[in-house]
This record gives structure tokens, C-alpha cells and sequence, in this order.
């Protein structure tokens, strides 16, 4: 497989598109003309003692960028259900750092269990770093449906774009989510500089952790990080990567995420014939597209969406 990864990323523009076509017939026998959406909200912002360099949040790069503590539970609340009220079909509340503190996971505990008293059915999502299985379990019998926490890049790759927080670490709290009975989130972020190599390692650590969905961000460099002036992907090459992992993970849920407007461009459509899920609105430290683009973009693709602009 690594070999039919080569051709697809040196393949010719016809070439290509047969490799394209082989994953839209993937990703529509799997997911039929479902396009699922999710939000987040970043719910404390800045300050991270982690060095990731493609991150706006680290406190060891100069960027301005707003920072704040958690906010408070009925502001997570009220978000989020402003975001289930607009069709969006999962929510997920981001905090900045490593890991939370005690009084930080119960406050949201205490919002996810408000959520989910209000209506069962939503699907609550979280990202707060890596947590013991205490904190798992707390979060899951409070309502938690999905845990995300990103392996960024592959193993080998990894220590090139972030020295104070270990792969390993990430790998374990995945898994960890997965044996209190949790839903997983994890991918990654790419063009920061990986070889086609890495997109494949990065592939196996996800199947061997058998994760449900595979969010797919794509680097917007920001002013005053280390990769502020990277310039590794173009549309196509952004089309390709999500091509590679729909290929290599032809039953996961494989979500668009950050810097798909950045980079994609005009070929975001192409995306979702790829791809079965759309992160919407804002993210952490940049703006998305608007929510009426979103939904009409899908419409237009002909693919069937609870989103309401």
C-alpha cells in the first residue's frame, strides 16, 4: 500500500483522478450521501506549555492571539446548543494545555450532563488533552459520547514539530478513551513538512487504534510560529492527502477540518465527495466559512445534511 501511496501523491493529473474516483466509490459505500457536521468551541484559549510549532497557542511563540481561562458552564451550554439548534450533528468543547485541571474537567462534566439532560440524543464531543482513565470514565458518566485528541503526525515525524509533549502519550490517552467505552477522535495535522511516509505510519497508528473518526486539518500558517512561512500543500496536494486516507481507512469517518479553506481553495467540493464529515463555523484561532456557504455547498453536491444556516 505504501507503493500505491507514491504513485497517488507523483501521479499524473489523469492518474489521479483515478486514484480519486476509487475513494469517492469508498466513501459512498460506506457513507451513502450522509454528510455528517460538527462545531467546536475553543472554551479556554492561549497559554498551552506545549511547543507544537504549527500551534498559535503556545506560550513559547510570539503570536497574538486571545487568551483567556475556561468559560463558564452556562456560556458552554448555551454554544452549544445554539450549534444543535442549527442542524450542526456534534459539538465538541477545546481547551488549550496539556491537561485540565480537577475544577476545569468538572465544570465540563457539569455542562455535558446539563446537555445531555436537556436531550439525550445530542452528541456531545470533547478535546482537553491527555487524561487518566479516572478522567475518561468521569467524562463518560456524565454523557460524554466522543473523545478527540490528535496524534498531530506520525511517530517518526512528530519530534520535528514538538519536543515537550510525547506521541506516546497522545497514542495512550486515545487508547485509554477507547477501554472506558468512549468514541474516538484522532488524526492530524499535515503540511507541516511530512513525507508521504509519514501519512502512512500515521494511517496504521489510527487503524491499530481503531478509531472511529480522523479529523484531516490542514496547516494555515500563522505569524510568529515556527511554520509561519512553511509552504508545503497546494489544493491538490491537500485533495490527495484525503484521498491517501480514505484509502487506507475506507471504513472511518474522515473529517475536513481546520485550514480547509486555506487550502483546498475551489477544490473543497472534491472534498466531501471524499470525505463523509464537515467541521463548520469557527475554529480554535481562525474563522471558518459561513454556515450558508457550508449548507449550500452541500446541497449543491447533491449530499443529504441536518445543517440549517
Amino acid at each position: 500500500m505504501k507503493e500505491e501511496l507514491l504513485r497517488l501523491f507523483n501521479s499524473s493529473t489523469e492518474e489521479f483522478y483515478a486514484f480519486f474516483c476509487k475513494a469517492t466509490s469508498l466513501r459512498f459505500s460506506r457513507f451513502k450521501d450522509k454528510l455528517e457536521t460538527c462545531g467546536i468551541l475553543n472554551a479556554k484559549s492561549g497559554k498551552c506549555p506545549s511547543d507544537c510549532k504549527f500551534c498559535a497557542q503556545s506560550r513559547h511563540f510570539k503570536v497574538k492571539v486571545k487568551e483567556y481561562p475556561l468559560i463558564s458552564k452556562g456560556e458552554l451550554v448555551k454554544v452549544a446548543l445554539e450549534a444543535f439548534n442549527r442542524g450542526i450533528n456534534r459539538f465538541s468543547f477545546v481547551t488549550s494545555g496539556v491537561s485540565p485541571t480537577p475544577k476545569e474537567l468538572r465544570e465540563i462534566g457539569a455542562a455535558v450532563e446539563e446537555l445531555k439532560s436537556k436531550d439525550p440524543s445530542v452528541k456531545v464531543c470533547a478535546s482537553l488533552g491527555q487524561l487518566t482513565k479516572e478522567q475518561l470514565r468521569f467524562l463518560k458518566s456524565c454523557g460524554l459520547d466522543r473523545y478527540h485528541h490528535n496524534l498531530e503526525t506520525s511517530k517518526e515525524f512528530y519530534p520535528k514539530v514538538a519536543t515537550l509533549q510525547r506521541w506516546e502519550d497522545r497514542y495512550a490517552t486515545v487508547a485509554k478513551a477507547k477501554e472506558v467505552g468512549l468514541s474516538t477522535c484522532c488524526g492530524g495535522i499535515f503540511g507541516l513538512g511530512e513525507g508521504v511516509e509519514d501519512i502512512y505510519s500515521l494511517a496504521l497508528s489510527l487503524k491499530e487504534l481503531e478509531v472511529d473518526s480522523v479529523p484531516v486539518n490542514f496547516l494555515h500558517p500563522i505569524k510568529g510560529t515556527p511554520l509561519e512561512k512553511a509552504d508545503y500543500l497546494t489544493p491538490l496536494k491537500s485533495l490527495k492527502v484525503l484521498v491517501a486516507l480514505r484509502l487506507l481507512l475506507p471504513d472511518k469517518e474522515i473529517r475536513v477540518c481546520g485550514g480547509r479553506e486555506y487550502n483546498l481553495q475551489e477544490l473543497q467540493p472534491l472534498a466531501l465527495l471524499v470525505a463523509d464529515s464537515l467541521m463548520v463555523g469557527n475554529y480554535l484561532t481562525t474563522k471558518g466559512r459561513n454556515l450558508k456557504d457550508d449548507e449550500l455547498l452541500i446541497k449543491n453536491l447533491g449530499l443529504k445534511s441536518t445543517l440549517r444556516a
